[in-house]
């Protein structure tokens, strides 16, 4: 058991993953994270983050894979456990976030646990209980034409009332100028009707993470994207504010963890995969491509009928050695929707395992950078990579660090979920990387 270990967090997806882990350094805990489930106990950290692939998972095997991770978690002594999810909600009326949580709160006998998907820093606010995407609410966004999970309300506790076995309770911000008493004592009435819920907390301002962690920060269980973790951590780390009814224990002095630097011997040649369809990363794309950045479309079809083939591809990246590459299968949505009538599933493995083989070649032909678009392009990189624990390094934009793993310190990856990001994010991955 590794007695430093403070909280585990589980992710639904390799970026997702990294997001939270980034977040959780930015607040001061020593943090390491697994592709995986691991298969050795964590040392000299107080932060475990496990990324999974629940996203769009088949729900069953999703809700066991998260179990599983609970469990060994629990058995490494992670006092707080922490599901995160994509601050867009990524999610189906089928689940999994509903049925994954519902399974962890029976699991461990829990009567509530707050949903947080706000992410104030890149625009995602919950307001009077909606979710609003760069002040749009959230089926009106990009999001209500998602390719694979489209969002149909956003209104937060409809999309839970459709995959959830338990009822949603609102605290609106109006709560956080009260004594925190007052939410207590609002709690504590639905409680006792209903035995067990799930709270939803308004999250509209940067500030309004003190007034959250405040009132539901000391849960055994907890959920959101990445927009908490950061004031969550500041509790947690050595020399943080205390938080209210926080034990003393949490505050035992550790050796100061610094957040590993990229350095100048990690500069060498990069490539760009870009597997996300979102509408940020296909304006990254562009910014790249404005740059005279060598680039090649994937399209899907041609693969499936052989007339583009993952050697040529390759081929067309090493013609460019020593220069920066950029290999994308982002398409519009449109595109997307028509090329999926040849098998969702099928396509999308197609694009996974052919990204995951160049960034594969890539590293083995000596490229240094890989720089990654999309929860699910990344999972299948990493995977192919065979690295399985990662310190994490600067951050390139609001939870996208660069990711050094254990086994390779020359490498340098840089993961990133697909709405995340500036326009000139690509080019200012490269530039860190290269420093």
């Amino acid at each position: 058991m590794n007695n430093s270990l403070l909280w585990g967090c589980i992710a639904d997806d390799f970026t997702g993953a990294s997001d939270a882990a980034s977040f959780l350094v930015k607040g001061g805990l020593k943090t390491i994270l697994f592709n995986g489930l691991p298969s050795l106990a964590p040392e000299d950290c107080q932060a475990v983050v496990i990324a999974l692939k629940t996203r769009t998972q088949e729900t069953a095997s999703a809700v066991r894979d998260t179990l599983l991770a609970a469990r060994w978690l629990k058995e490494q002594g992670a006092r707080q456990l922490y599901i995160k999810y994509c601050s867009t909600f990524d999610s189906t009326p089928q689940g999994n976030i509903g049925p994954i949580l519902d399974a962890l709160l029976k699991e461990y006998d829990l009567p509530c646990t707050i949903l947080c998907p706000a992410l104030p820093v890149n625009g995602r606010q919950v307001i009077q209980g909606k979710l609003y995407v760069n002040g749009i609410p959230l089926d009106q966004s990009p999001m209500g034409r998602h390719p694979l999970t489209p969002m149909w309300d956003s209104r937060i506790s409809v999309l839970m009332e459709a995959q959830s076995k338990y009822p949603t309770v609102h605290v609106d911000q109006n709560q956080y100028h009260l004594p925190v008493s007052r939410t207590v004592e609002k709690i504590r009435q639905f409680a006792a009707e209903h035995p067990r819920f799930y709270i939803i907390p308004d999250y509209e301002k940067e500030e309004d993470a003190a007034a959250i962690a405040d009132r539901f920060g000391q849960l055994s269980l907890l959920s959101g994207s990445s927009g908490l973790l950061t004031e969550l951590a500041r509790r947690l780390a050595p020399g943080g504010p205390k938080a209210s009814g926080q034990e003393e224990e949490f505050r035992q002095e550790t050796e100061e963890k610094q957040t590993p630097k990229t350095g100048p011997d990690t500069a060498g040649s990069a490539l760009i995969l870009a597997g996300s369809c979102s509408e940020m990363t296909r304006r990254q794309i562009a910014c790249v491509q404005s740059c005279r950045i060598p680039s090649l479309q994937l399209f899907p079809h041609k693969l499936l009928e052989g007339s583009q083939t993952p050697e040529e591809l390759w081929h067309f990246i090493q013609v460019h050695r020593g220069q920066e590459v950029l290999v994308y299968s982002s398409d519009s949505p449109e595109n997307v929707q028509a090329v999926q009538k040849s098998g969702k599933e099928r396509i999308a493995q197609l694009l996974e395992q052919t990204m995951a083989k160049l960034a594969k070649l890539a590293v083995k032909a000596g490229y240094t950078r890989i720089i990654v678009a999309g929860g699910e392009t990344s999972g299948a990189v990493t995977k192919a990579l065979g690295f399985d624990s990662y310190l994490i390094g600067e951050s390139v934009a609001p939870g996208v660090p660069v990711m050094i793993p254990q086994n390779r310190p020359d490498i340098r990856l840089v993961l990133k979920s697909g709405n995340f990001g500036q326009e000139d994010f690509f080019l200012r991955a490269l530039r860190l990387t290269s420093q």
